[in-house]
């Protein structure tokens, strides 16, 4: 894929770096990261079937940037193929969960400044929402701007509505964000749960990302009171004091909902389910960070309920 020319890298301190053509080299996947599964889901290649959206000029894809996705849901038992058809009954006929993670227009391809598009059309989303409601269940993953005005139109249509910004909490030190069970960020829910007390989650880690509102669903990520989205003009420009900003109080990063006799899991941030070396340091960012040890377990978590193997 090409990727945007100023393309940064958003480390520790939500500091842009611009780094121009060579973002392909300053972020690529971990293939070494393995995270072992005590407990797999299902027998090798026997889970269910996970289409993992290629088609839409996405940032993170199977053989890319969610290789280490790939492998550990492959490891878990699920068979995951790379969906690289325009969304149609037809095409989405072909799996039980569909990931779609940074999706953006064509016409961002190149540019990553608004406006920012939809990624899908309409007969796209139509096709989606009425698999969801047929049963189909869906994780759906937009991270800083420009992924949340991309991922818009289908979103809204599921009742689910992005913050086309970068969010941050401003209280919180630099660098990446923990919800964590005892501050209240992290809310119960089968996902933190899991299975077992092995699978139980307290804390997780997120790598900045977007926000977003919900009209029904079950909150996972809660943002505080203080929490605030910076809204450039356009992408990879410092911010500033002058840098636009919103206020996003008790916004979240990640929830689930139930559409029709489908499910959706919907997440505003990318990394935290990826396994990346950043920068010329090759600075571990994602699953593979010290601070995100049990995002690992929460990805299969969250995978596992999507499947129906978790209920309340």
């Amino acid at each position: 894929m090409s990727f945007p020319k100023g393309l940064i890298i958003i480390l520790a301190a939500l500091l842009l770096v611009a780094v121009g053509n060579s973002a392909q080299a300053q972020q690529v996947p971990d293939t070494d990261f393995k995270p072992k599964i005590e407990k797999p889901a299902f027998a090798e290649g026997k889970g269910a079937i996970v289409m993992l959206d290629e088609a839409h000029f996405n940032f993170h894809t199977a053989s890319g940037r969610y290789q280490t996705f790939a492998d550990l849901l492959r490891r878990d038992g699920y068979v995951v193929n790379a969906s690289t058809a325009k969304f149609s009954k037809e095409s989405l006929s072909k799996g039980k969960i569909l990931v779609i993670a940074n999706a953006l227009n064509e016409s961002n391809k190149d540019d990553w400044s608004p406006p920012n598009p939809s990624a899908f059309t309409d007969e796209e989303v139509t096709a989606v929402r009425d698999w969801i409601n047929d049963g189909g269940a869906l994780l759906l993953i937009a991270d800083h701007l420009p992924f949340p005005g991309a991922a818009d139109k289908l979103a809204s249509a599921l009742g689910i509505h992005f913050n086309n910004g970068y969010a941050r909490e401003p209280k919180e030190a630099p660098g990446p964000l923990s919800f964590d069970l005892k501050k209240g960020s992290l809310l119960p829910h089968p996902i933190t749960q899991g299975r077992s007390a092995n699978e139980k989650i307290d804390s997780v880690a997120t790598f900045t990302g977007s926000a977003f509102q919900v009209d029904k669903g079950e909150p996972i990520l809660k943002f505080s009171d203080d929490a605030e989205a910076f809204m450039p003009k356009v992408f990879g420009e410092a911010f500033t004091k002058d840098t636009a900003k919103t206020p996003i109080k008790g916004w979240l990063q990640g929830a689930t909902l139930k559409v029709g006799k489908g499910r959706v899991a919907v997440f505003g941030e990318a990394a935290m389910f990826s396994a990346q070396l950043a920068g010329p340091n090759k600075t571990p960012m994602g699953m593979n960070a010290p601070i995100a040890s049990q995002n690992p377990q929460f990805l299969l978590n969250v995978m596992h309920w999507l499947s129906g193997l978790l209920e309340k």
